[in-house]
């Protein structure tokens, strides 16, 4: 059994928190959408709020300006999928969490995440090192699923407002209004 410190208790406890803040952010942007006429208008203003928000971060923390050279041209090319991975998932989320729910949306973000991670891993992509797949970890990932498929198909199905913006408000509008 591995046993951690309380450093890595606490990076735990910091990964925990990262993850708790995505349903909001998927929610407060999808009703950004709604406000703003269109998905890909909220996820602009929340790409530009978060340049906003990092830039002075660069400056308060002191962050070294990156050396830029022509090394970074010959370097593989995706290496720049993180910012159009970012923004499809950014805009994902706000067209998906209305439409399927956030429980079922993010349980299948995991079981994506889980998914190709483990191929990356398995095959070595990317400039990772390679890990063999156990079987172990596809039935993790394969109870993931199930659980999404028991969680659709179980108990009272209820229409969900799939209106996009035409005047009438939403349970999360609602909700946040409160």
């Amino acid at each position: 059994m591995t046993t951690l410190s309380l450093s890595g208790i606490a990076l735990i406890i910091c990964a925990f928190f990262a993850g708790a803040i995505v349903p909001v952010q998927a929610v407060s942007n999808a009703v950004l959408a709604r406000h703003l006429g269109h998905p890909l208008w909220a996820s602009l203003v929340s790409l530009l709020i978060s340049i906003i928000v990092l830039a002075p971060l660069l400056l308060i923390f002191k962050v070294p300006k990156p050396v830029l050279s022509t090394e970074l041209l010959h370097q593989p090319l995706w290496i720049w999928l993180g910012g159009i991975a970012g923004m499809l998932y950014l805009t994902s989320a706000l067209i998906l969490v209305p439409k399927i729910g956030g429980i079922t949306f993010f349980v299948m973000v995991i079981a994506g995440q889980l998914a190709i991670s483990a191929l990356i891993e398995h095959f070595g992509l990317f400039g990772m090192p390679k890990q063999p797949v156990q079987i172990a970890k596809l039935a993790g990932i394969g109870l993931v699923v199930a659980g999404v498929l028991v969680m659709q198909f179980a108990g009272e199905k209820k229409p969900r407002d799939t209106d996009n913006g035409a005047g009438k408000s939403t349970q999360v509008e609602q909700i946040i209004k409160q």
